[in-house]
């Protein structure tokens, strides 16, 4: 599902004009982008938690050439979702 997708869907199930529809995604995605920005976690009930999780440094290799490589630190967002989710993917 793409965010055109989410933004039809939005509009069919609520009514909300595309335009006004496409506004809302966007608000949201950007409150997202921020809150991860500031290193925070957001946990919606009843889907799951968004977190930033910090990953070290660490040797890698290019699988092409087998070349060694160093694998900067970086920050990264993960998803765990809830036990309601679970149960409905199972």
């Amino acid at each position: 599902m793409t965010k055109a997708d989410i933004i039809m869907t939005l509009f069919e199930k609520v009514g909300l004009p595309k335009k006004e529809s496409e506004e809302v995604i966007e608000i949201i995605l950007s409150i997202m982008k921020q809150t991860f920005a500031e290193g925070e976690s957001i946990k919606v009930s009843g889907f799951g938690t968004f977190s930033v999780r910090q990953k070290r440094a660490r040797r890698g290799r290019n699988p092409k050439t087998g070349e060694d490589i160093e694998i900067t630190a970086r920050s990264v967002v993960s998803f765990r979702p809830s036990n309601y989710l679970k149960s409905r993917l199972e």
